[in-house]
């Protein structure tokens, strides 16, 4: 197997990893009381070592729990039945479903978001394991699916990682705390901002061909 396909695999399955835990604390958190990391590890089928490989502390991993079911995924904004094929129209589409998330739950994700900025500042990222879990990506990947044959792996990689800016809790706080702008202009702007992405992507890919 390829290298690059191998690592992909394991950042692949570290994930899954992360989230299985988060999974497991949402539904402890949903029977009531407060779970402790021992009580995660073993709804999740990993042991007490791994769990803290992937969260130093069972806070850490409680402040983050409660968003994993509130955040949609790709089956929620995409459904099976999504006759869709316009990637503009897509991509707009899941920037919208997670914006009005990121509003929604703002509370919350900026507790996470701190909780993450602390650990990486001490430095605690080990073994590749993720900081946060990376779930706009796959409403990306979604939402682009449709046009992927449109463009170079390399034009692919690079448009992903240019939405990847604008969808997501960094960008609310960059509106909200850096610009003072309101959640509906904010809405707007990223709105115009992932159609000329996806627009200027496609254009440049079929000029080449």
């Amino acid at each position: 197997m390829p290298a690059n396909r191998a690592a992909t695999r394991r950042d692949n399955q570290r994930h899954r990893t992360r989230k299985d835990l988060l999974e497991a604390a949402a539904r402890l958190l949903q029977r009531g009381g407060v779970p402790g990391m021992d009580e995660v590890a073993a709804e999740a089928m990993v042991s007490r070592a791994t769990a803290y490989r992937y969260f130093p502390s069972v806070e850490a991993l409680l402040v983050e729990a409660p968003l994993d079911g509130l955040i949609p995924g790709p089956e929620r904004v995409f459904p099976a039945d999504d006759e869709s094929t316009d990637p503009a129209e897509r991509i707009d589409r899941a920037e919208a479903a997670l914006h009005d998330a990121c509003y929604r739950y703002e509370a919350q994700l900026r507790r996470m978001l701190a909780a993450s900025l602390a650990r990486t500042a001490k430095g605690s990222r080990r073994d590749g394991v993720p900081v946060r879990q990376n779930r706009r990506t796959l409403l990306i990947e979604a939402a682009l699916a449709p046009a992927r044959r449109r463009l170079s792996k390399s034009a692919y990689a690079r448009l992903c990682a240019a939405l990847a800016i604008v969808l997501g809790a960094e960008s609310m706080i960059v509106f909200r705390d850096v610009l003072g702008l309101d959640e509906r202009t904010a809405r707007k702007v990223k709105s115009w901002a992932v159609r000329s992405l996806v627009a200027a992507a496609l254009k440049d890919s079929d000029k080449r061909r």
